[in-house]
């Protein structure tokens, strides 16, 4: 059984370190002229478009950080780093405090959205930043960001970016699961590297509260991403119907995450039947892969990519799986992480110029041949790759599972 996970974890970093960051390095990803990082680029690594997603911008940033904190600092990574923190301090946030969510090549803001993933995404990236540039302003920054965050959540009317909101309010309240989920894991990575447990701990339970009391249905075995305030299920509508497997697979081993640190038995249950229910309803078993949505009522879905299969989906599955295996020793976790592991590198990887596809139509074909867009980057699938290694290592060893956020 050892060597079955020494070569699980020789796999793993082969993979990370000898094709997928070659490619980007080797990519126009990293833009020394303007600054940042080149959202888009085609199969080859070459760049398509020149306007950048700040989203991406974050993701890099943690990428090349979290590279640099694992494998050691090698010049060429923490310069990709220093080069990405740079730009998101002066061209990524606006006079009011709030991120952008798309700018022009040379940083010029063009687009700003209300919801904070952009914000989270700097969060995360300057956490693990900090840990390679010693500067105490970028931990500053990250916290400060995410207490901006926090308050958005708890107290939207108090968001500088005043903007009509997609649903009128005073008519319907949805509650999205998104929003916590992407709280919860910045709250960790913050608990992890500030080591301020009195301030984060609080946080992290509420938030995980939330998401358990409002979302998880167990009488329908499943996790909603989105339903009324209190918890209502929205049935006559498609958006309350609405499951994402992969969101409910990160999430779950978010939660994995922080039972495993607390050591939560009922968390851990809670977070393994998200896991269970996740990979039931979206496992594809005529085409296999995992399905982008899924209806609660089993009615059509709206979204024309619904059954599409996404990269970043079958990421999650993969670290989720090892780490179910990991803290409960079920063969059954075991066995789906090889289903989803021989799915992905069958379909996604491309044998030929390196890195990933990012979709896929049902049936398995590549439906998008770029491995940069203003949606993927090199981030789910390195942190991907990164955590499977350190998972199999721990399996390996019989050691401690590592904090994974």
């Amino acid at each position: 059984m050892a060597k079955e996970f020494e070569n699980l974890e020789l796999f793993y970093r082969a993979e990370l370190l000898d094709d997928v960051i070659p490619f980007w390095m080797n990519s126009d990803l990293i833009d020394y002229t303007y600054g940042g990082f080149n959202s888009s680029v085609d199969k080859k690594g070459k760049n398509y478009n020149s306007d950048k997603s700040v989203w991406f911008q974050g993701r890099c940033l943690w990428s090349f950080s979290k590279l640099c904190n694992t494998y050691g600092v090698k010049p060429e990574w923490k310069l990709a780093a220093d080069n990405g923190a740079k730009f998101i301090k002066e061209h990524c946030i606006d006079k009011d405090g709030r991120m952008f969510f798309i700018v022009t090549e040379d940083g010029s803001p063009l687009r700003k959205r209300r919801y904070f993933f952009s914000e989270s995404f700097l969060v995360v990236s300057f956490a693990e930043y900090y840990l390679v540039s010693k500067n105490k302003e970028d931990l500053e920054l990250a916290e400060t960001y995410f207490d901006l965050m926090y308050r958005l959540y708890r107290h939207p009317e108090t968001d500088p970016f005043k903007i009509t909101p997609k649903e009128n309010s005073e008519v319907r309240q949805i509650h999205n699961n998104s929003n916590p989920m992407v709280l919860v894991s910045s709250a960790q990575t913050l608990r992890r590297i500030s080591k301020n447990y009195e301030k984060y701990d609080p946080i992290i339970k509420s938030i995980i509260k939330d998401m358990i009391d409002l979302h998880y249905k167990e009488e329908h075995k499943c996790v909603l991403e989105n339903v009324a305030p209190d918890g209502t299920i929205l049935d006559k509508i498609g958006v309350g119907r609405q499951i994402n497997p992969g969101h409910c697979i990160e999430n779950s081993w978010f939660l994995m995450n922080y039972a495993h640190i607390t050591n939560d038995k009922e968390l851990l249950n809670k977070s393994l039947n998200i896991l269970d229910w996740s990979l039931d309803l979206g496992w594809d078993k005529e085409y296999q892969g995992i399905k982008y949505f899924v209806d609660l009522l089993d009615r059509p879905r709206e979204e024309l990519e619904h059954d599409m299969k996404l990269w970043w989906v079958h990421n999650e599955a993969l670290i989720a799986t090892l780490v179910a295996y990991k803290l409960t020793g079920e063969e059954k976790y075991l066995m789906w992480h090889n289903k989803v592991k021989d799915y992905s590198f069958s379909h996604f990887s491309d044998k030929e110029d390196g890195e990933w596809y990012g979709y896929l139509h049902r049936d398995g074909s590549v439906s998008h041949t770029q491995k940069g867009s203003l949606w993927k980057g090199p981030y789910h699938l390195v942190r991907c790759l990164l955590l499977c290694e350190a998972i199999s290592k721990s399996i390996k060893e019989g050691s401690e599972l590592p904090e994974l956020l």
